[in-house]
Formats: structure tokens, sequence, C-alpha cells
């Protein structure tokens, strides 16, 4: 997305997005882009969070992320559909070196002193799932009290799988509580989880946000449950109120690689505006109060999927 930037391609997504009534997207910079040229990874940014403001869009910006494979120079360089796929941030060999971090450090600072009080942004998600293992999770401990150390006005917070990885997050800082969701067996027990969020969202101040979200499935495994079903969990989320986001506005190849594998593909819209599905369309508007959006729907993975 930011070695590529497409000012064009970013303003036509984002349009879909207000098209279904959505009013935040959630989305991470680069820290390799960032390496290679910082000020036309700002010009980027600046245009994305313009783009996404002139059309009423708040986003939830992240720095880092933990999920994902090596970002080899080409694998961070593909664009084909069938083989790029998710890249964490930063390499396993600035990760795992301490010595190596002043860089990090240097974009996080970078990040802070331009960002820390820009009125777009929803929050600023210092690490996506860094969970318990030592090497992330003392990575993400470190650039979250850099990050600290600069707060500005915008809030703060950590892609987080579950609740209880935020027992954590709390002491470090975070103003926002995430959980990550993305495939139920089945919507019951998807209503079970959250009425157990719902529980711990009465004991605490901190806003709680589902921040991934997809679709129930029994298994990745039946091709009828390999590609976009939001309706099948949307009423309830709505049901229950919480702030959330579903993975992903455009419809591509699941994003990391045990999914890939499976073939899941996830999203809503096409490039040319059509929609997988109008009753998931419907059903992530009507979170926002109506269901009137009107389109081609096309349940058909497109020609970059075709064997």
């Amino acid at each position: 997305m930011w070695q590529q930037y497409d000012p064009a391609v970013v303003e036509r997504d984002l349009s879909y997005a207000r098209q279904v009534n959505l009013n935040a997207v959630r989305t991470w910079l680069c820290y390799e882009a960032w390496l290679e040229d910082p000020e036309a990874h700002e010009a980027a940014l600046d245009h994305f969070l313009q783009a996404a403001d002139d059309r009423g869009i708040s986003v939830l910006i992240g720095l880092f992320d933990a999920i994902g494979i090596e970002p080899t120079p080409s694998r961070l360089t593909d664009t084909d559909p069938k083989t790029a796929i998710g890249l964490s941030s930063p390499s396993s060999i600035v990760l795992f070196n301490r010595e190596k971090w002043d860089e990090p450090r240097g974009f996080v600072d970078w990040f802070m002193e331009r960002y820390r009080d820009d009125d777009r942004l929803l929050g600023i998600e210092v690490m996506n799932e860094p969970g318990w293992e030592s090497s992330k999770y003392e990575f993400a401990a470190e650039m979250f009290e850099r990050v600290a150390a600069k707060r500005g006005s915008v809030p703060l917070t950590v892609g987080a799988t579950s609740l209880v990885n935020n027992a954590d997050y709390i002491d470090w800082g975070s103003d926002i509580l995430q959980f990550h969701y993305n495939f139920a067996s089945n919507p019951g027990m998807f209503r079970t989880m959250l009425e157990r969020v719902s529980y711990m969202h009465d004991a605490v101040e901190s806003p709680i946000w589902l921040t991934e979200w997809q679709r129930a499935r029994a298994s990745p495994k039946k091709p009828s449950e390999q590609t976009p079903k939001y309706a099948s969990l949307a009423p309830l989320i709505h049901e229950f109120g919480y702030g959330n986001f579903f993975w992903s506005l455009m419809v591509k190849p699941a994003w990391v690689e045990p999914q890939r594998s499976y073939g899941v593909v996830n999203g809503l819209f096409h490039e040319d505006g059509a929609v997988w599905s109008m009753e998931d369309a419907h059903s992530i508007q009507a979170m926002s109060g109506t269901a009137d959006f009107e389109g081609e729907e096309r349940k058909r993975v497109p020609e970059w999927g075709q064997v």
C-alpha cells in the first residue's frame, strides 16, 4: 500500500466505505517503507488521512504488526494478489535484537511528533497482537513506552486477540481495549462471547472495541464457508453496540498464511464498486440505522483468483 501508494485507489475505496456509512477504518503504516523513504511515506499518510477526513471517516492507525510472515525485500514489493500476503513488521532481525531498536524508536518519534494531536485519527495502535511471546511482547512494551512519553490528544491502544491480553496493556497506559474474533463456529457461540465481554465492559472505564471480525463458520475447509458472510454476525454486534471493524473493506485473499492456504477470501467491495453480498452490505450499513445501499451483487472471485 505505502511503497506503491495510489491516491486514486485510496479515494475510490474510501468512497465505497462511505456508501455503507462507515465512519472509521483501521489500517497500518509500514516501518520498512518509512526506512526506504520517510518523506514519501509521510506524504502518502497525509493524503490518506485527508481523503478519509473529507469523507467523514476517522482512522485507527497501527505502527507495528506482530502477525504475518517475514518482510523480505521481494515480499515487500509483491503486488500479485495470489502471492502477496500479510507481513509482520519489523523483521525478526530487528525484533529479536534490542541493539537494533533505535530505528524503530526513530519511526515512533517521527510519527508522534507529527500526528499525536491529529484529530483525523481515532486512535494510535502501537502494535497488533504482540501477545506474550517474549521478543514481541518486550518490543511492544518498549515502543508503547516511547509512544506514551510523547502522548498527545489521540488515544493509544494495542491490537489484542482477547481482553485477557489487555490486563498488561492497561498497565502500559492503553486508552482503548481491543479484542478480535474473526471466526465463530456459530452465532450462538459469538453471542456468548459478546455477553462475557459486556460483563467486563461494565467494570472498566475504557472503551472496548471489536477490531477484527468476519463471519460464522464451522470449518474453513468447507467451500461454502471460505467466502464472506458478514450478515452472519453483524446483527449481533449491532445488538450489543460495540464499536467494531470488520475484515476487510475490499474483496481479496485472506491476509494470513493459514487462512490463505484454505482458499479463504474476505471483503465487501469489488474494485468496480460491486459488492460480494447485498445482504452483507445492508447488515453492515444497518449498524448506522439505515440499510438502503443499492448496487450490483457479485459472489464471484475476481480474475486474480481464477485457476
